[in-house]
């Protein structure tokens, strides 16, 4: 899985995708200012403190996406910590490849979760698919650190395949009055790639090399 820190320059929607849950836990129990301790140690304290007690507990990729800056890839093992942490975390905050990040990263807001929508309804947990799915995570994280647009787009289109295959929900669902699959469509279509920000929605994540209508802009936090 890849996840990339943001500077908090826009005031994200609520429900999509981009972690605004754990960053409100985050700024509760600290303040609004990252403790100068392990960043291991302190996405499992940020894990607990917003998941204790829940029956479906966020992944940890929100707490290390806030806390490890840069672009990070992270390789999850289901037989070290029961997959809960990633097993490896491998960051680059070489600055010219943020950079690169910012000038060809745009999102469009599309939609926000609706109330009652739950993307754990079916699950199509294949080995297969599962290996397919880490893949697209490898390959999106190479292409980045070589600066490989079309590679980039090919692996989160080939991630989004995976998504509606294991979780088919997370694109279309009775609680959710868009055709997500269709606007996906439409996006893929017209750009190198493209893909939601989180399951039911959210942001489309989209890739190119001119400007997309509507779009907003990222900056990568390196430090």
């Amino acid at each position: 899985m890849v996840v990339v820190s943001l500077e908090p320059e826009i005031m994200f929607m609520d429900r999509c995708g981009m972690a605004s849950s754990t960053r409100s836990v985050a700024t509760r129990i600290w303040n609004g200012v990252l403790p100068e301790r392990p960043p291991a140690e302190l996405v499992r304290e940020l894990y607990w403190a917003e998941n204790t007690g829940k029956a479906d507990p966020s992944g940890s990729q929100d707490m290390v996406g806030l806390i490890y800056p840069g672009i990070s890839r992270l390789d999850y093992d289901a037989a070290i910590e029961g997959g809960l942490f990633p097993a490896h975390i491998e960051s680059c905050c070489e600055p010219g490849i943020a950079r690169w990040v910012e000038e060809i990263f745009y999102l469009v807001p599309i939609n926000q979760r609706p109330a009652g929508y739950n993307p754990l309804a079916t699950q199509n947990l294949a080995p297969a698919c599962i290996w397919e799915l880490g893949q697209t995570g490898k390959d999106c994280f190479d292409a980045i650190v070589n600066r490989d647009i079309l590679r980039l787009g090919a692996s989160m289109n080939s991630c989004m395949a995976c998504w509606e295959a294991i979780l088919p929900h997370t694109v279309a669902d009775p609680a959710i009055d868009l055709d997500l699959k269709a606007i996906l469509s439409w996006f893929q279509a017209h750009y190198p790639g493209a893909m939601y920000s989180g399951c039911g929605g959210g942001y489309m994540i989209v890739v190119s090399e001119a400007a997309v209508p509507g779009s907003l802009r990222v900056k990568v936090r390196t430090g």
